[in-house]
């Protein structure tokens, strides 16, 4: 491994411009750890100074060079933060050249601009998308009827990022249904899911991935136990086998790719936000 690198996603807005694209970068790189944290609304020199004394600090801890993914539009506040000593990578820079060129005229450095380009049909969209996601977030509503897709898996397995993600990226609605010890005594479908059966998604995971995330959810408990990881795995893989419900590991997958592959297999077309 080649340690650990710490990276700052730091925005004039809310930060999610910059976490998607830098996040889409990062799995590249599959030797390094990186240590992230997301900075918004980094609209002043002033505050982007203090954010730069906080990414020296992370400097001095790590020892190596922070990495800043950075999407603010005001190049003072850029220059400012570049004074950090930083690798810093401007998500907009390799395009506005060109755009400029093309378009035949200068663009306008205005704060938060891109959010302006979204009218109200698609952010309610995105919003109501959110609410559902919550709403039937492992399996609290198993009222699936309005749900684009719905999906399934044991519990820390991913269900519920991927779900947020969807909605807040493609205005989505999507459930999760956590398969529970009952559901898994039988290589069926559980009786509630099987009205919804062309919406279904599954989910699976490497038992030791299982294991080292419910261990620091539920330390040296049963539920944590490598066993009852590998049992509910293999359980779930074999329910999904026999009812042939289309499956993805997430061991070593982004939520970005989980999701298009997902709205893929199920035939939703739907532009991303």
């Amino acid at each position: 491994m080649a340690g650990v690198r710490p990276v700052f996603y730091v925005s004039d807005g809310t930060g999610i411009t910059a976490e998607t694209i830098g996040h889409s970068l990062l799995t590249q790189f599959t030797q390094t750890r990186f240590v992230t944290d997301r900075i918004p609304f980094v609209d002043s020199v002033e505050r982007a100074r203090e954010v730069g004394e906080k990414i020296r600090v992370a400097a001095e801890s790590y020892g190596v060079r922070p990495v800043v993914i950075n999407s603010c539009m005001d190049t003072e506040v850029s220059s400012a933060l570049a004074e950090s000593g930083a690798l810093m990578l401007d998500v907009f820079a390799p395009f506005i050249e060109p755009l400029e060129r093309e378009l035949e005229q200068t663009r306008e450095r205005r704060i938060g601009q891109a959010h302006g380009m979204v009218d109200f049909d698609t952010y309610h969209r995105r919003i109501n998308a959110m609410n559902f996601a919550l709403t039937h977030d492992d399996g609290q509503s198993i009222d699936y009827d309005d749900a684009d897709l719905v999906l399934v898996a044991v519990s820390r397995a991913g269900k519920t990022p991927t779900c947020v993600y969807l909605a807040l990226h493609y205005g989505v609605r999507a459930a999760n249904y956590p398969l529970t010890e009952e559901d898994l005594e039988h290589d069926r479908l559980p009786p509630r899911l099987r009205p919804y059966r062309n919406k279904l998604f599954g989910l699976t995971i490497d038992p030791v991935r299982l294991q080292q995330i419910r261990q620091e959810r539920r330390p040296n408990s049963r539920y944590a136990q490598l066993e009852t990881c590998k049992r509910e795995v293999a359980a779930a893989e074999a329910m999904f086998r026999a009812e042939r419900i289309a499956t993805l590991s997430t061991t070593n997958t982004s939520i970005e790719e989980i999701s298009s592959k997902v709205l893929t297999t199920l035939g939703i077309h739907r532009e991303m936000f």
